[in-house]
């Protein structure tokens, strides 16, 4: 699994110039803060200046950027190269942000908080089990986990993704009901789960989640 991992981050940066290199920072922030705004509206989820936010796998462009003025920490170990490479990442423009450039399943939370989001990240790290155990403990006691994954539809493609690197960017897969098992063993309670987009081989689900 470390070498998919290392050839997915590698992949994964590559993936992000690619994208981003005909577009403007500005306008694909102001985009990027409307298409969040929308998964917030879309899975009824209202957060208030109060509470206290993780971003775990958060990108260049995560749901930090919808929260410029409330406390917030963001993690991803990609963070340095999204400075040096990416304009469209610039730290210094949310200065409520705590920045951590680290692997989640090798980073300390320094607190719990109120909302951890962990969107379209999950299968991209390189220990799994670990990763949800750091995301799942730093969750409060009535706060809330939000985690969206690519799930794939057909259990004998995921069979030949599972052997063969298919899908470079992400190292681990995995059915719907096979992400939900995992959260349910760490005492999770499934509020809702939500298809956000369908696809042939992959649906992309939203899981809200709560523990006990």
């Amino acid at each position: 699994m470390k070498w998919r991992w290392k050839i997915a981050q590698a992949a994964e940066i590559r993936w992000w110039k690619q994208y981003l290199k005909k577009q403007t920072p500005t306008a694909y922030l102001e985009n990027k803060k409307s298409y969040w705004q929308g998964v917030l509206n879309e899975l009824s989820i209202s957060v208030s200046p109060q509470h206290a936010i993780l971003d775990a796998g958060c990108g260049p462009a995560g749901i930090f950027i919808h929260f410029p003025n409330q406390r917030v920490d963001a993690v991803d170990p990609l963070l340095e190269a999204y400075a040096k490479e990416l304009p469209h990442f610039d730290p210094k423009k949310y200065p409520k942000t705590r920045f951590f450039c680290a692997p989640l399943e090798n980073w300390d939370a320094p607190q719990k908080y109120d909302f951890v989001f962990c969107l379209n990240a999950i299968n991209h790290v390189e220990n799994l089990e670990k990763s949800l155990d750091v995301i799942v403990n730093a969750v409060d006691k009535k706060g809330t986990l939000v985690i969206s994954i690519d799930a794939h539809n057909h259990w004998l493609m995921k069979k030949i993704f599972q052997a063969l690197p298919g899908d470079i960017l992400h190292p681990h897969q995995y059915d719907l009901q096979e992400y939900q098992k995992m959260l349910e063993l760490r005492n999770g309670q499934l509020l809702l789960t939500k298809c956000l987009k369908k696809g042939f081989l992959f649906n992309y689900y939203a899981l809200i989640v709560q523990f006990s």
